[in-house]
């Protein structure tokens, strides 16, 4: 008996040895198959990418001196950029920007979903390309054209000024000045944000609604229940991008230097503040540990946001 079954065991083990090399062998080609559709994702990732930053985190270890030219000096740039009031201020500025602007853009964003989706609309494609058009302007473009609307000599807010006999606050000035680049950056994006949230709310199944309307629910239930909970997940993915925006400032302060140079001056921005000192001043290596440092800013308040929306979506 004991022959036959260890007879029985060695047949079935060589039969099914043929069959485990096939099944490891298809395995090799489809992980061949997978590395090849990936590597064009993955030469890019390291070209633009990695291969940039990797570069810029060599040059912050380092300094160009008039005696004895670049020499290794370890973590010195950091420390300056973390003591730098310079830099410090513009991070300042760009967190009191998030809070304030980037609050409002996405309610705007989700205010225009939230109407488009309901269908009571009469033109819901005219409005969503409406609210989407500014998006489509550059950023130079914008900046200037708004920049001129708020001039208080030249612009219409001057304009309207004279009409009324009055004078409006000057909106190019330092009480307004973070105000009106925020009012451009709101302008420019609502639309980009709103198409993410309605896309998202496209994916709610129509059994949804009609089962709230069964139970007597109206349009506010509907929205508080059903659409708020569903587009949470891209509402996280436009708040990520938006701080991400926030924290590369610079097309929009850059222009409106040109127009109040008094106001916004070379470190409004970090970003801002790490251009000028690589290219007008020359100091490569501390723009670049300045940058590293604004990267990882960017990195930790992008992580915690996700993080909380992740536990708080987990708590629900």
């Amino acid at each position: 008996m004991s022959t036959s079954q260890s007879t029985t065991s060695s047949t079935v083990r060589s039969r099914s040895a043929p069959a485990a090399r096939r099944r490891r062998n298809r395995g090799a080609r489809h992980g061949g198959w997978g590395f090849a559709f990936f590597a064009p994702f993955l030469v890019v990732f390291v070209v633009g990418v990695a291969a940039p930053l990797g570069y810029a985190a060599y040059l912050s270890l380092f300094q160009d001196r008039l005696i004895g030219g670049t020499v290794f000096v370890g973590l010195e740039n950091y420390r300056r950029a973390l003591g730098d009031e310079l830099f410090r201020a513009g991070l300042w500025r760009v967190l009191l920007f998030l809070l304030v602007q980037v609050p409002v853009m996405l309610g705007l964003a989700l205010l225009a979903a939230l109407a488009v989706d309901s269908g009571r609309l009469r033109r819901p494609g005219l409005f969503r390309i409406g609210v989407f058009v500014p998006y489509a302007v550059p950023a130079v473009v914008a900046s200037l054209m708004w920049g001129y609307l708020y001039g208080d000599r030249f612009g219409l807010a001057g304009q309207i000024g004279d009409f009324f006999g009055t004078r409006l606050p000057d909106l190019l000035g330092p009480d307004w000045m973070l105000a009106s680049i925020g009012n451009v950056v709101t302008w420019q994006y609502t639309g980009y944000n709103m198409l993410i949230l309605y896309a998202a709310l496209r994916t709610v199944p129509t059994e949804l609604y009609e089962a709230a309307a069964l139970d007597g629910a109206g349009e506010f239930r509907k929205a508080w229940s059903i659409k708020l909970p569903a587009v949470r997940p891209a509402l996280v993915l436009a708040t990520v991008f938006s701080i991400i925006g926030t924290f590369q400032l610079f097309n929009e302060p850059n222009v409106m230097q040109s127009l109040a140079p008094n106001v916004v001056s070379t470190s409004y921005t970090p970003n801002m503040y790490a251009y000028n000192l690589a290219f007008n001043g020359q100091q490569f290596n501390y723009s670049a540990a300045v940058a590293v440092v604004l990267g990882g800013v960017t990195a930790v308040i992008a992580y915690a946001v996700q993080l909380r929306s992740m536990r708080k979506g987990q708590g629900a």
